[in-house]
């Protein structure tokens, strides 16, 4: 027996009700209010990118993660005391904000990211839309192969001369640094990131010399910061 138009009418509507509720519903597995996807971001911080501040520029290291937060490292000297930090230059693009400072005695910074909207991949920028994955961290020892590469500067490599290499700034004496015969020209090392092959090794805080003329780079090691704060590279 066919359904009368009054039937019919009720069964359309309850289709197009359905629909409705199919076509606003969240994908399979999301969480109620969740954000937008990290992976989804519009907007990409690797290490080796900058992050900006009202008092300046910084370079992040490396990207890690804990408890479901991510976090930047960087250098604590070039941190200093800024609080606020963006991902673009005219600081419209919020990312996050400083939560641990060590320096002098260490030379290193933590910078949480807030912003869902400002995804922070576990990858090292090659520049060129090349990308090298950072699979883990590692202790540097004499005479291990160790390179800084750059977006912009390309990637220079050398080996690590020394450990456990004290540097005595104005404000303080930092300990516990590698030396490496990695070369960077001036103004381009703070907070570059130091690679044996795609381990992580540490951070360029500080150097002498040029590419041209040959030079030494100090860095301040990674796996310690790890250790501090139970951090987790990704």
């Amino acid at each position: 027996m066919r359904p009368g138009p009054t039937a019919a009418l009720r069964s359309l509507a309850a289709l197009a009700a359905a629909s409705a509720v199919l076509a606003t519903a969240p994908p399979a597995g999301a969480a109620p209010g969740a954000g937008p996807s990290r992976t989804a971001a519009a907007t990409a911080v690797r290490g080796g990118n900058v992050l900006y501040s009202a008092s300046g520029r910084c370079t992040v290291g490396f990207n890690a993660t804990k408890g479901g937060r991510y976090y930047a490292i960087l250098e604590g000297r070039c941190v200093g005391g800024a609080q606020d930090w963006y991902a673009d230059a005219a600081r419209t693009v919020h990312a996050g904000v400083t939560e641990a400072v060590r320096f002098p005695g260490e030379d290193y910074a933590l910078v949480r990211y807030t912003n869902p909207a400002v995804s922070s991949p576990g990858e090292v920028d090659l520049g060129g839309g090349r990308h090298l994955d950072i699979t883990g961290a590692a202790r540097p020892v004499v005479g291990q192969s160790v390179c800084l590469p750059g977006s912009t500067t390309g990637q220079h490599c050398g080996r690590v001369d020394a450990v456990n290499v004290g540097v005595t700034y104005p404000e303080g004496t930092v300990s516990g640094l590698v030396r490496t015969s990695a070369c960077t020209e001036p103004g381009t090392a703070a907070g570059r990131p130091a690679v044996s092959g795609s381990s992580a090794v540490g951070l360029a805080v500080g150097g002498s010399g040029t590419c041209a003329s040959g030079g030494t780079t100090y860095l301040q090691p990674v796996v310690p910061v790890l250790q501090a704060y139970g951090l987790t590279l990704h």
